[in-house]
């Protein structure tokens, strides 16, 4: 069909795209299956010139085909003499067969220049020539105006799975309002440089990468993470370009340049994602390399064996039926409805906050037996937070939070800072202190305060020790912040990561796979140990380092077996080396994306889980696609050869297989 943009073959054994004009095709004898997304949209979705091609097409044809006879009976009225009523009427047929078949025959013409001789270019012209010389001109034509309908409509729905894969992103936001001395300007995204001040007005995407300065508003990511729940953001706030803000204006400092951002990272992963083939895609290929041989000599043989040894058979009807066979054989519907699955899978896997690289991730996962996670930042949050509160006896948790509370005041270290924040979170604030108080910092231990003449710790149970107060053991995985007041021990306040909520529930649904889980984490054996009982993991491996990783990994069946799902820059390796490498998109490095085959958008453990299913889906619909177009053609074929189907069933029969099976693979994208 009429393209006019840069399309790269999937059925091509390389991976050198080619350039189709009106239906050229790769070497390899395929009409050329995955259409990148370089092309300009309006390229990409303007189909009004085919529609009118068809349309104009399909009026002429039928209009021949009802009026043949009046047709034929002026024609011959101009010259009684002369057969013109036949001829002219075969006329007026090549002028659809021209308009329908010129690209075909351009295709075929450029593979038989490549040497390619056997492909469903040359079918459908030998074919349909052999029809119009046995006099059959409208099988001819419709051969090729049902062909191109088929073809239309496989286009289109290709087309809506790259737009779905397109509108996880949606449009990028192309205007930045930038403060330039004291001034509001407006500057393409491109243009904006790091550390340059943009205001963000409500219902306004954002345009870039930033920090939030000033202002608080909720933030609607899920054109990027795929949350559907607003965030709220106030100064000190990370956005993310390509997100939208809802409520109040937002001043942000651009902390990178667009071609650097979150979104144009991720934008570049989708546009490539479905240039990466896959196995099931390859056999396909091979499959079409052996088929299209076999078919045409089993026609030559229907042609010219049946003529030769039966009595009575003549050339015309067994070559009528071996071009049936032909028409029948051609096998466009699995060259076009098995890469057309892997669209719907990656286009599904977008819908749920997944970037799939390729076709070919899908297929990895289907040879995964162990799923293997890093910790912090994966199975967890990786900030911290305050788990719980243990008071002494007679203590209650209020004054035990409000002891650490005086004592961690002036601290910057990250757990003083969450020990701050969980109490503004819960509502409990110092009173006003009418004297000056004394705080001090104890490397690797604490804080001592003095507020009032009364002494304050908060800190190890070192710490404490020191001033002679003893402290009872305690079994939890995380840092212990222990807190008395004068030498009276008060109790102690867990800080740990936090689990993320769907860890748990996204272990069960691998297990319910039939895949097994483990961790590997660079982190102490006691975090190790709780998370994994918490979310249920098979077992876990604490304390390595990136090399240990890669290691360790080995030992868990093999890399070839096993899927890793990681966040850092540590993780990298592994991630590199693992049949399927997943990383976590919202939190991760950029090292750990890059070196990933899937990427999940809004950090969600139990999308690891829907990874799988969306692989097991795809394999399914691709092997139904292909039981369904070899089983119908060899049915048809089979009654082809014995003279039960003709040219018009053979067509239908081509074109509806290639339907059925465009329509079954459209169940993914729908998620069905």
């Amino acid at each position: 069909m009429a393209t006019a943009h840069r399309i790269t073959c999937a059925c091509c054994p390389t991976d050198e795209p080619i350039h189709a004009d009106s239906g050229t095709a790769c070497a390899s004898g395929s009409r050329s299956c995955d259409a990148d997304n370089s092309a300009p949209p309006s390229q990409e979705e303007d189909h009004s010139g085919e529609i009118r091609l068809l349309v104009t097409c399909a009026l002429l044809f039928f209009g021949i085909l009802i009026f043949e006879d009046r047709i034929a009976a002026a024609l011959q009225s101009l010259a009684p003499g002369l057969a013109l009523g036949e001829w002219g009427v075969r006329a007026l047929y090549l002028v659809p067969y021209l308009l329908c078949g010129g690209s075909i025959f351009r295709a075929a013409f450029t593979n038989i220049r490549a040497k390619a001789y056997l492909n469903e270019f040359t079918l459908m012209c030998g074919a349909t020539i052999a029809a119009i010389a046995l006099g059959e001109m409208p099988e001819a034509v419709g051969v090729m105006l049902f062909y191109r309908i088929g073809e239309f409509f496989q286009e289109r729905a290709a087309a809506g799975s790259r737009r779905s894969i397109k509108s996880l992103l949606a449009s990028k936001p192309s205007v930045a309002h930038v403060e330039e001395d004291g001034i509001l300007a407006d500057r393409a995204v491109e243009d904006v440089q790091v550390g340059q001040r943009m205001q963000v007005r409500a219902g306004e995407k954002i345009p870039l990468d930033g920090e939030v300065t000033a202002g608080e508003s909720l933030v609607d990511q899920s054109p990027l993470t795929g949350e559907p729940v607003p965030v709220t953001v106030r100064p000190g706030s990370t956005v993310l370009g390509g997100s939208i803000n809802l409520s109040g204006v937002l001043t942000v400092i651009a902390r990178s340049r667009f071609a650097d951002t979150h979104m144009a990272r991720i934008l570049e992963m989708v546009e490539h994602a479905a240039m990466r083939k896959s196995p099931t895609e390859r056999f396909i290929t091979r499959f079409a390399r052996y088929y299209t041989p076999a078919v045409v000599a089993l026609a030559f043989l229907v042609a010219v064996l049946p003529p030769l040894f039966m009595e009575g058979a003549t050339f015309q009807t067994w070559v009528y039926r071996a071009l049936v066979l032909l028409v029948i054989s051609c096998p466009c519907a699995l060259i076009i409805s098995i890469p057309l699955g892997y669209f719907g899978g990656i286009g599904a896997a977008s819908r749920k906050g997944i970037l799939v690289k390729g076709g070919n991730v899908l297929d990895g996962l289907l040879h995964v037996d162990t799923v293997v996670f890093d910790k912090t930042g994966t199975l967890t949050r990786g900030v911290f937070d305050v788990t719980a509160l243990t008071p002494a006896p007679g203590v209650t948790e209020q004054d035990l939070l409000l002891a650490a509370l005086t004592a961690e005041q002036h601290s910057n270290h990250p757990i003083a800072r969450s020990l701050l924040a969980y109490a503004h979170r819960e509502g409990v604030t110092l009173p006003p202190q009418n004297t000056e108080a004394a705080a001090r910092e104890i490397p690797g231990k604490g804080m001592a305060a003095t507020v009032s003449g009364t002494r304050y710790l908060a800190g190890t149970a070192a710490l404490l020790g020191d001033h002679g107060i003893t402290v009872p053991p305690q079994e939890h995985a995380g840092a212990l912040v222990y807190v008395a007041k004068d030498n009276a021990y008060l109790g102690c306040i867990l800080v740990a990561d936090v689990i993320r909520p769907d860890a748990a529930e996204g272990i069960a649904s691998l297990s319910h796979y039939g895949l097994k889980t483990f961790m590997l984490t660079g982190d102490r054996e006691s975090s190790a140990a709780w998370v994994a009982k918490q979310t249920g993991l098979n077992g876990y491996k604490a304390g390595l380092m990136p090399e240990g990783k890669v290691e360790a990994i080995h030992t868990l069946g093999g890399s070839e077996r096993a899927a890793f799902v990681g966040d850092g820059i540590n993780d990298a390796p592994i991630l590199a080396v693992s049949r399927v490498g997943i990383a976590m998109g919202g939190i991760g490095s950029e090292a750990a994306i890059e070196a990933s085959d899937a990427v999940i958008l809004n950090d969600s453990p139990s999308n690891v889980a829907t990874l799988f299913r969306i692989a097991k889906d795809v394999r399914n619909v691709v092997w139904q696609n292909i039981a369904l177009a070899l089983g119908i053609k060899i049915s048809f074929m089979a009654l082809g050869i014995v003279g039960l189907s003709g040219l018009w069933e053979a067509v239908f029969a081509d074109v509806g297989v290639a339907l059925l099976a465009v329509l079954n693979s459209t169940r993914i994208m729908r998620g069905k």
